[in-house]
């Protein structure tokens, strides 16, 4: 029995968290909920169900009214709260809360030593080595798909033999549009993913294929390798989750239907299995799995976030931090969809411009968890400032 703490337990990863737990009453137990107090009722009927004895909220107010409902459970309030969740003794810290606010509870889990099963990619991206160097051998296990799948595909060898690593992209609603067809996208068109249910920013950040630039900095750090032996190919079915190429010239590929179950699952039971966690591929009807190259010239966020990536320091969290601002303008109405990743861009090149400037302040050379949230805050602050030139 494996004793669990979900945070962000109301979102989408949370909520398929709470599916495998419940599925499996003899592998795993709750002892910890967190969520940020927007879904209030869902994290209630959640501790209801799973009687965690903790129960975390960002927000105070909603703090305050789940004690009322909540008796016997310890509920806590405050910013804060998850990062003091991720701290306390359990077996798995699934962290799936999304963006930067990621970060602390990120390096709680570790620095408990807990084993995190990391979906919230970005605390990864913009922590860099401070989250890496932070991590004990094994103790932090991918849970994006794609990255389990690299997981998975390299127990076939040894790291001396990998050449490549091939992270797979559905390439989104998008597929095929030339950037002139991308001008008038509308928030709808971008949020009708047509292979996976995702939350808002994910699903968005999956249309400009920012997501997928996150996801190619994020190999890099998990699994030591160079960002220019990471290609990245578009699969529109999305059943082949990610391959690995060793230098003999096998690719060792992970396959199984689009569903974020199995490798939620894995995270949380790793290195073990978990039985049907998910239904595999129905080889009794025939099928077809296509691979395209990416169009660079019309979706560049992928190209921009090998470039951060190599830079290093606070360019990752620039680039994270800058999506976010340009996300929530988007979806506000305030930035056209092809403004978002031109937004990326020039927010990364003031950054440049301004850190070649700073090179004593943290935000422009991060070295702790406040130099890094500097530098985010310097790009929310920047990006900001770009979107209302523009308007």
């Amino acid at each position: 029995m494996r004793d669990v703490v979900i945070l962000g337990s109301t979102g989408s990863i949370g909520r398929q968290a709470v599916e495998v737990v419940r599925a499996n009453p003899g592998l795993f137990r709750v002892v910890g909920l967190a969520a940020g107090g927007s879904r209030l009722a869902e994290l209630a009927e959640q501790a209801r169900a799973l009687r965690p004895g903790i129960v975390a909220v960002s927000d105070e107010q909603g703090a305050e009214r789940l004690r009322g409902e909540l008796p016997g459970v310890a509920v806590w309030g405050g910013p804060d709260a998850a990062s003091r969740l991720a701290g306390v003794e359990s077996d798995v810290v699934l962290n799936g809360i999304t963006g930067a606010v990621g970060l602390l509870p990120t390096l709680a889990a570790l620095a408990a030593g807990t084993t995190l099963a990391l979906a919230n990619k970005e605390s990864l991206v913009i922590g860099g080595a401070l989250v890496t160097s932070a991590a004990a051998p094994g103790q932090l296990v991918p849970v994006d798909s794609e990255h389990s799948a690299f997981a998975q595909a390299l127990r076939a060898g040894r790291a001396s033999e990998v050449r490549r690593l091939i992270l797979t992209a559905s390439g989104g609603p998008f597929r095929g549009r030339s950037a002139e067809q991308l001008k008038d996208v509308t928030v709808a068109q971008a949020l009708a993913h047509p292979t996976w249910d995702m939350g808002r920013v994910v699903t968005i950040n999956s249309a400009t294929l920012v997501n997928k630039g996150l996801e190619l900095i994020e190999a890099g750090l998990l699994f030591g390798v160079g960002l220019d032996n990471i290609q990245v190919v578009v699969h529109p079915q999305s059943v082949v989750h990610s391959m690995v190429e060793f230098h003999d010239g096998s690719t060792i590929a992970q396959c199984s239907p689009p569903s974020m179950m199995l490798p939620i699952a894995l995270g949380l039971g790793w290195p073990d299995r978990v039985a049907d966690a998910a239904r595999p591929c129905d080889w009794s009807r025939a099928a077809s799995w296509t691979f395209e190259p990416l169009d660079s010239q019309t979706f560049p966020a992928v190209e921009l976030a090998r470039k951060v990536g190599k830079l290093g320091g606070g360019f990752p969290a620039v680039y994270n931090a800058a999506n976010e601002v340009a996300v929530d303008a988007f979806c506000a109405g305030g930035l056209g969809f092809a403004q978002i990743v031109s937004t990326l861009a020039g927010t990364v090149d003031a950054y440049a411009s301004w850190s070649s400037s700073q090179p004593g302040v943290g935000a422009a050379n991060p070295r702790t968890a406040d130099d890094v949230l500097a530098a985010d805050a310097w790009a929310r602050r920047a990006a900001r400032e770009l979107i209302a030139d523009r308007s």
